[in-house]
């Protein structure tokens, strides 16, 4: 996957790059990335660039002390026509062999020249190495930045809190209260990067926050970067967690981001002749039960189950369903158009409760107690390998149940008429397909024949 496509970059962007491990490269690939879109993109710094690295630019501008007059905009613009990336900082200082940085302050005025759809800037330094604590006096992030990306090599974790793999060791001590030597586990780097401190340290408060966790090269890496990112997202302190190489063909391995699954349990059950979501299913448990209990084996944050018709009974259900200590939020939301709408109400109902910060929301049948966790893992992992908009499990080239759908998504859901059905948001959003070996995905209880059929030993009327 693509940077631009992982952040979700839309023109306009100011990004601020901070932390270590490779956010110059990444810098410089996403500008690569847009300028092979056809945009015009400015890369620069705040702080100080090696002379070296300004090669990585196709062009740039060096500027004198002052503003950004009008010689050195016409500058700039001749140059993006030409090259559509170009890099803008300060004069090099051969003392020091690194380019200077600008003031925040010219950061929104370069973003403002005619056709610039993007300014990137690396906004402080880590002596290359693969994590840091920021000093006092940094990251030097401008007001008007819309997404900052934290980033850290994951070829730290696992090694010692020493000054060959730290940069500003001491700070990340204070930080954590780790000594000097400890190991730099996931859940430690997680706690330097979500603190105000660390590395949300000048974060303007509008501005989307994507980690980036590079160097993870090869699939054994993947299980630590992911303990690491699951870290981060119970921290509840970004949007969303990129894994990846970024010197690699794909840069982005995965995007990791809090699910939440929804779970329509709202009607009548006029088929059935009785309450079906709160009908035994084995030992103990029922339908709503079971698939509650499912998709906290699946890993989801939140579960919503929305309910209508036996609404006391159902909620009941989902009070004695079991999730673990560890698990995630479970709770009901009532729908009271449940008698007269479809099941669109209830979707739109359950993607109206969920959190703020929720990527994507996993909608599963609220009489579909066969639901395998394995299943909603993989529509889980191939959203975060694509970004789909959406992501369907499909057995023999039928398409069942749990969907996922991307919150970019969710507005075209919201919006459709009560007559009108999810299929219809569905016709022009990019979707993906998980081919599965279980045809579960297809099968609900509808009937009291589809309930004898199919019921576990334990379940009875």
């Amino acid at each position: 996957m693509r940077l631009s496509t992982a952040l979700r970059f839309v023109d306009g962007d100011i990004a601020a790059f901070v932390g270590g491990g490779g956010k110059t490269t990444a810098m410089f690939r996403l500008a690569g990335e847009l300028a092979a879109e056809g945009k015009h993109v400015i890369t620069t710094t705040t702080t100080r660039l090696g002379a070296s690295q300004t090669a990585l630019a196709p062009a740039m501008v060096l500027l004198e002390q002052g503003g950004l007059g009008p010689a050195q905009r016409a500058a700039i613009l001749a140059l993006l026509e030409k090259h559509r990336h170009v890099l803008v900082v300060r004069i090099i200082d051969p003392a020091l062999d690194k380019a200077g940085g600008l003031e925040p302050a010219l950061i929104a005025p370069l973003a403002h020249l005619p056709g610039v759809s993007a300014v990137l800037v690396e906004a402080d330094g880590s002596r290359e190495k693969p994590f840091k604590a920021p000093a006092e006096y940094e990251p030097v992030i401008a007001p008007e930045t819309t997404v900052v990306v934290p980033v850290v090599g994951a070829d730290v974790l696992g090694q010692p809190l020493s000054s060959q793999w730290v940069h500003r060791v001491e700070r990340v001590t204070a930080l954590t209260g780790a000594p000097e030597g400890a190991v730099v586990t996931p859940a430690l780097a997680a706690q330097v990067m979500a603190d105000p401190q660390g590395g949300l340290k000048n974060v303007p408060p509008a501005a989307r926050v994507l980690p980036l966790l590079n160097k993870v090269e090869t699939p054994e890496m993947e299980p630590a970067a992911l303990e690491m990112a699951e870290a981060l997202l119970r921290l509840r302190c970004c949007e969303a967690v990129l894994i990846g190489a970024v010197q690699k063909a794909n840069p982005v391995r995965m995007v990791c981001g809090r699910v939440a699954a929804v779970v329509p349990a709202a009607g009548r059950s006029v088929r059935m002749g009785k309450p079906k979501h709160v009908l035994p299913w084995g030992d103990g448990e029922t339908i709503v039960g079971r698939i509650v209990r499912q998709l906290a084996q699946a890993g989801v944050a939140d579960i919503v189950v929305v309910t209508g018709s036996a609404r006391e009974q159902v909620e009941a259900a989902v009070g004695q369903a079991t999730v673990g200590a560890a698990g995630p939020t479970v709770r009901c939301v009532f729908n009271p158009d449940f008698a007269t709408r479809e099941m669109l109400s209830s979707l739109q109902v359950g993607l109206r409760s969920l959190p703020a910060d929720t990527a994507a929301a996993l909608v599963a049948l609220g009489d579909q107690p066969q639901i395998e966790p394995a299943v909603a893992q993989a529509v889980i992992r191939r959203w975060a390998e694509t970004r789909a908009e959406a992501v369907f499990p499909e057995f023999e080239g039928r398409r069942g149940h749990p969907v996922l759908f991307d919150r970019a998504l969710w507005p075209a859901l919201l919006s459709l008429p009560q007559t009108a059905t999810p299929r219809e948001a569905l016709r022009s959003a990019r979707a993906e397909v998980v081919p599965v070996e279980l045809k579960s995905i297809l099968k609900d209880i509808d009937t009291p024949e589809d309930y004898e059929h199919d019921k576990p030993m334990g379940g009875s009327t």
